[in-house]
């Protein structure tokens, strides 16, 4: 599938959002998804995997939460990861939710979320706050332990993707998560993948393993489409 691909700016937490924006080429309306960055920033991998959406017939919008900046070792990503203050990242992400709403050639009502790490734990907590979210897929997204009042107020269908070899994201954490989600009959599915590490889908690291980063994908896609509006 031909795509076109663009940047963009919408409005966010008091400012505009500079932004990654790809789609189908041609007439017609596409279910729209929002790409949430590793702690990395928006660098290639994640416009490549936003362009990867939008030749599987999706409007993908990556949002630049960082402003232009990228890091390229760890400690300057933990900095900027740092920097950001939950709140206003919620913000700046359902600017682009609601830019995307408002785009012709998007699918109207809902919007999909998914990330990738730091992105991961972000989409988590659209799953909760987020407006007009009509599903959450998580890749290794760390978040806090929820609590009964945190997991009611989830209200969009949540697929967690995790890596048995992930260091940084406890089992046992990921397992309680589940529970408690289950426990409020919310929609969700967690899958984790045996001896695949942190980042396993990002092929531009040697984390990648190839099969769970397929198979990752293909449920990501399965899931968006599940839930269309």
């Amino acid at each position: 599938m031909k795509i076109i691909t663009s940047d963009v700016r919408f409005a966010g937490n008091g400012d505009h959002v500079p932004g990654y924006l790809a789609r189908p080429e041609g007439e017609g309306t596409f279910p729209a998804v929002v790409v949430l960055q590793e702690w990395w920033g928006l660098n290639d991998h994640i416009k490549d995997v936003t362009r990867r959406f939008a030749e599987a017939g999706f409007v993908a919008l990556a949002p630049d939460l960082y402003r232009g900046q990228i890091a390229r070792e760890p400690d300057e990503a933990r900095k900027l990861a740092m920097e950001l203050e939950r709140p206003d990242v919620v913000k700046d992400i359902q600017g682009a939710v609601d830019y995307l709403i408002e785009q012709p050639f998007a699918a109207p009502a809902q919007v999909w979320v998914v990330g990738f790490c730091m992105g991961g734990g972000l989409a988590s907590w659209m799953a909760m706050d987020g407006q007009q979210v009509g599903a959450v897929v998580v890749f290794y997204g760390a978040r806090g332990e929820l609590t009964d009042e945190m997991a009611e107020q989830i209200s969009a269908p949540f697929l967690g993707l995790y890596g048995e070899a992930d260091s940084g994201i406890p089992l046992e954490l990921v397992r309680t998560n589940e529970s408690m989600m289950k426990k409020h009959h919310k929609i969700c599915e967690f899958v984790i993948y045996p001896d695949a590490p942190h980042a396993f889908f990002n092929n531009e690291r040697v984390s990648y393993r190839k099969e769970a980063a397929e198979d990752a994908w293909g449920r990501t896609l399965n899931w968006f489409n599940a839930y269309l509006r």
